[in-house]
């Protein structure tokens, strides 16, 4: 279990600080909703805030939401699952496969010059790629914080305890 940190105004916007209260938001979601089983059946599209997750969701209600919320919430503290990850190694394999044979015929007449300048570039290319995925992480984690609290309030809603307008 990830330990919750403090955060500082400097850190509010890092990766760890969104993840951490991603798992904050789930595990508040899992020790509320004692039932489970009272999730199902009950639409999303019955709020706003759940209804533009419903394609995302086989079966569009609450249950199998609540169900995705706590099955990423563990990705991100034990990994992805190992069944996608042996999906992705075999494609993987398939692909270097397929390049491995390319590349050798055409790395033959890269002079070292280019080598060095394509190297920089490739650098250059790396940190973009990681600052567009980090941006795109943050605010996913961002978007399922706020599913997870808002299931929760909906959970409240449906059992009768807790304030309409809290």
């Amino acid at each position: 279990m990830m330990m919750q940190l403090s955060e500082t105004p400097n850190q509010k916007n890092s990766l760890l600080n969104a993840m951490n209260r991603f798992i904050g938001a789930v595990n508040n979601m899992d020790q509320t909703i004692m039932v489970p089983s009272l999730l199902r059946d009950v639409p999303l599209d019955e709020d706003r805030e759940l209804g533009s997750l419903k394609s995302d969701v086989d079966e569009g209600d609450m249950y199998s939401y609540y169900e995705l919320l706590k099955s990423i919430r563990s990705d991100i503290e034990w990994g992805v699952r190992r069944a996608a990850a042996d999906e992705r190694r075999k494609e993987s394999m398939k692909i270097t496969r397929k390049n491995s044979s390319a590349s050798t015929s055409s790395s033959s007449s890269v002079s070292s010059s280019s080598s060095s300048d394509d190297d920089e570039e490739e650098d250059e290319d790396l940190q973009k790629q990681f600052q567009y995925h980090l941006t795109g992480l943050q605010g996913v984690l961002s978007k399922l914080t706020q599913q997870a609290n808002c299931l929760t309030k909906r959970y409240k809603q449906e059992i009768g305890i807790g304030g309409w307008g809290q």
